[in-house]
């Protein structure tokens, strides 16, 4: 399947931001770990580490988070241009605030929160907003499909977004920070400022406005919230 991050022309690469995110520090103290990080590491250790100067530790940030941002920026603003403006500034405010960083929550919860908070002052900013061709690579199907199942592909991706995009605001951004951002409802909750059982009734009835939609003739699910 192809990804945002397949799409040169849509998001900085990886090499332009560790760039910026060097140039920030200080020559002498940009600094590598001793210990490989081969195993998995934690995104609140990988960004104390880059606050301690591991640029390393920022490009597996970047690369963990890069795609999902840029869907979730996209699919809120249906305007790509937009979206790319965000996500830049998104990552500049990340590395600008590295030293202010806690761990108090989890590192998406930081992230998106920043996104959510940047895209509401692009948009008072900004006219800019819905109006223009959002280039959503999820309306491209699989380069290995037949006829009939790249029309089908097609059609199915193209309901999608466009009843994505009748969503209330609130509802849709809800349901992107839980589906593109993968959140759980309590940092749903937490990006959004509302309470807990505020967040979970907007992705369901997000989730449920989109499956009648769809045409899927299901029963009203509850929403199952993730491990925080």
């Amino acid at each position: 399947m192809t990804t945002i991050a397949d799409n040169a022309a849509a998001i900085p690469q990886v090499e332009l931001w560790t760039v910026e995110a060097r140039s920030l520090l200080p020559s002498s103290k940009t600094l590598t770990y001793p210990h490989s990080m081969s195993v998995p590491v934690d995104d609140s250790a990988l960004m104390l580490r880059y606050a301690d100067g591991d640029v390393a530790a920022f490009d597996i940030l970047y690369k963990r988070h890069n795609d999902g941002l840029f869907r979730y920026l996209l699919r809120l603003s249906n305007n790509h241009d937009t979206a790319a403006d965000v996500f830049q500034e998104v990552w500049s405010k990340v590395i600008k605030s590295r030293h202010k960083y806690r761990p108090s929550a989890k590192f998406n919860t930081y992230l998106y929160r920043i996104a959510h908070n940047a895209f509401i002052d692009h948009i008072r900013r900004n006219k800019r907003y819905g109006d223009g061709p959002a280039d959503d690579p999820d309306l491209r199907a699989s380069s290995d499909a037949g006829p009939e199942m790249h029309a089908e592909q097609a059609l199915a991706r193209a309901l999608f977004l466009g009843a994505l995009r009748q969503l209330p605001d609130e509802q849709r951004d809800a349901f992107l920070l839980y589906e593109e951002g993968g959140l759980s409802i309590e940092q749903v909750a937490a990006v959004m400022n509302v309470p807990k059982e505020t967040a979970k009734s907007r992705v369901r009835y997000a989730v449920n406005k989109l499956r009648k939609a769809m045409n899927e003739d299901r029963p009203d699910e509850r929403v199952r919230d993730r491990e925080d």
